[in-house]
């Protein structure tokens, strides 16, 4: 991999329009859709800050597999009870870190506010997504996504994905 002299425009386009669609399937809680912005092998995970800055491994939430997203995706189906909020991503444009042949390693800043149906909005997370994305004759997929959030906390858990 190397560092991009030139960046394709066509390149930054289809990364912009990866990161909104997957906002928007995401605000728009269409969970089935998440799942296939991944490759099979994938890997999804939510870490503090901290964590990642230490280099250590725990995470709020690991996903190492597309089956596990899929598992996830039925947990908020079908176990997960909680009480009912709306998300909405606002993402910063995608910087590209490396670009190689079938992989491009970029990052966005994100925050996500988070409504409750009879509360204000607040800002529920924020934080930088860390990509490691397959180029392919089908387009863009997420071989890894990491999501690492500034606090060190967060308000009770998550259910839905960042």
């Amino acid at each position: 991999m190397t560092m991009p002299n030139k960046i394709d425009s066509q390149l930054l386009l289809d990364l912009i329009t990866l990161y909104a669609d997957y906002a928007a399937v995401v605000d728009s809680a269409q969970w089935d859709k998440w799942v296939d912005f991944f490759v099979e092998d994938c890997e999804y995970k939510i870490q503090p800050r901290e964590n990642y800055e230490r280099g250590f491994p725990l995470s709020t939430l690991a996903l190492l597999s597309k089956n596990m997203l899929k598992d996830r995706v039925y947990g908020i189906h079908e176990t997960l009870y909680h009480d009912p909020y709306y998300q909405r991503h606002i993402v910063g444009l995608p910087v590209i870190r490396e670009v190689s042949d079938d992989l491009i390693v970029a990052e966005a800043n994100y925050a996500i506010f988070r409504t409750k149906l009879s509360e204000e909005s607040t800002v529920f997370n924020v934080g930088r997504y860390l990509d490691r994305i397959q180029r392919d004759a089908n387009g863009l997929k997420f071989v890894s996504r990491l999501c690492i959030y500034d606090s060190e906390m967060i308000p009770n858990s998550i259910i839905y994905p960042i």
